[in-house]
């Protein structure tokens, strides 16, 4: 098998798109962020003392999805057509689960755009919370969708 990111003399490079079609590319990704049930109701009734926690995560995760090429060393640089992250309580509030959806019309896909969104924010959640709750874990991030380019993931 041979590796995309690796040259014939073993050295880390970065995949050569130029020759690829450029088409509508989106990705998925999901994580959840595990914290106390009374923590989940601080951030649901605006009570946390940072502040909005879901505005805030939202907005930091949609601006790593813009940089994920400063963060990952062979990541491309893709001009993002849309990011979006969105959130939902999980059952007996025992955290909240976060989904990112980074699209673009490129070469190249989007899955670490969408899995560094996840990662970010929950780690912006964590961040506002770590105050008032000392035992939260973050988990469960995976690719759950991908279209658009040679393989498909859904």
């Amino acid at each position: 098998m041979e590796l995309s990111h690796i040259n014939k003399k073993g050295e880390a490079i970065m995949v050569d798109v130029s020759d690829k079609n450029i088409t509508v590319r989106e990705a998925i990704a999901r994580g959840k962020i595990f914290m106390d049930p009374k923590t989940v109701e601080l951030i649901s009734d605006g009570e946390m003392p940072k502040g909005d926690v879901l505005a805030v995560a939202r907005v930091a995760g949609i601006m790593a999805s813009k940089h994920t090429q400063e963060l990952i060393p062979m990541c491309h640089s893709i001009p993002l057509d849309s990011a979006k992250v969105e959130f939902e309580i999980l059952d007996e509030n025992i955290g909240i689960e976060i989904t990112a959806t980074v699209r673009c019309t490129w070469k190249t896909g989007v899955e670490m755009e969408a899995l560094t969104a996840v990662s970010i924010t929950a780690l912006t959640i964590y961040d506002m919370c770590k105050a008032v709750d000392k035992k939260m874990s973050i988990g469960e991030i995976s690719l759950i969708k991908k279209t658009g380019g040679k393989t498909i993931l859904s």
